[in-house]
């Protein structure tokens, strides 16, 4: 399966998921007066809009380069991950806050929370798969010797990264409702689940922090990191007729696309036809260890003058 085949599975599955669950939710939060479930069902409604917007955004990145987007449309999917996160952080956290601090000044007394066990319990199993699914999305792409966090940390693909912050926020929602009504039938007080709402929207609002931070570095033009700048540099070193290599600069025009500008020497006594061939063979180089390079632009300083 292809890396956006898997990212496009993990998304339909959460969608899928959130929408079978937000109904549950709002239900039981109709049912039995829990702010903490009402929340939740807030959470699951807006995973599932962003869901449809980040699906939405790959599908208008993937469109081709025109007149007014030579370069191509790829970072229409870090805007659109961009709104995602806005969403998460207004809507989400904040109406979650905000239906806690009400709780909490208003309490209400909690019915028979069965049926919060129940919608909690179901929502745990199918928040999980969309996890599940979301987090072997972003295992296809590890690298080899960086940890999973490091490549969450790292991820340029919107599609991935955010699915898996939603999911794993979404169980970890579930984990803090599921506490607030234990203990809040437990102990009959309202508050604890009041307290849960609370927790669930800071969660989701840290979750929005980052996903803005994620994205702003994508938007301003985040180049390729340490490591392959240098692999670019030594390919094309290692090219016959190249004499020196000055630092490259890169930056991601989509998940699995760079524009790379390199500013090479060549030997003095190559001709012009010998520069052309040599230029080719330093981007076929590159490509080869990394095919993400889609354009390359190479500034051949011994042309200077002939």
């Amino acid at each position: 399966m292809s890396a956006s085949s898997s990212s496009k599975l993990s998304l339909y599955g959460g969608i899928a998921a959130n929408v079978a669950i937000a109904v549950s939710k709002f239900v039981a939060a109709y049912i039995t007066g829990s702010s903490a479930m009402l929340s939740e069902g807030i959470h699951s409604l807006v995973d599932t809009g962003n869901g449809g917007l980040l699906l939405y955004g790959m599908s208008r990145s993937q469109r081709p380069a025109d007149a007014q987007h030579p370069f191509g449309h790829g970072k229409e999917l870090y805007f659109w991950a961009l709104i995602v996160a806005v969403l998460i952080f207004a809507i989400g956290g904040g109406m979650s806050f905000y239906e806690g601090i009400k709780h909490l000044e208003h309490p209400e007394p909690l019915t028979d929370p069965k049926w919060n066990y129940l919608v909690l319990g179901l929502s745990v199993v199918f928040e999980g798969a969309a996890a599940w699914l979301a987090i072997r999305a972003l295992l296809e792409k590890q690298a080899a010797g960086s940890s999973f966090w490091q490549t969450l940390r790292t991820s340029r693909d919107p599609a991935v990264f955010a699915s898996v912050l939603e999911n794993v926020a979404a169980v970890a929602g579930l984990v803090i409702a599921l506490f607030g009504v234990y203990f809040g039938h437990l102990l009959n007080n309202p508050l604890f689940d009041g307290g849960a709402s609370i927790i669930i929207g800071l969660l989701l609002m840290g979750v929005a922090v980052l996903l803005v931070s994620r994205t702003k570095d994508l938007l301003t033009g985040e180049g390729v990191n340490e490591a392959t700048v240098q692999q670019v540099v030594d390919a094309a070193r290692q090219t016959p007729g190249v004499t020196q290599v000055r630092p490259p600069l890169t930056m991601y025009l989509a998940p699995d696309d760079v524009m790379l500008a390199l500013d090479v020497d060549f030997d003095d006594n190559l001709t012009a036809t010998q520069i052309e061939a040599a230029v080719e063979a330093v981007q076929t180089a590159i490509r080869a260890g990394h095919p993400e390079f889609r354009r390359i632009f190479i500034e051949a300083k011994s042309l200077t003058g002939r």
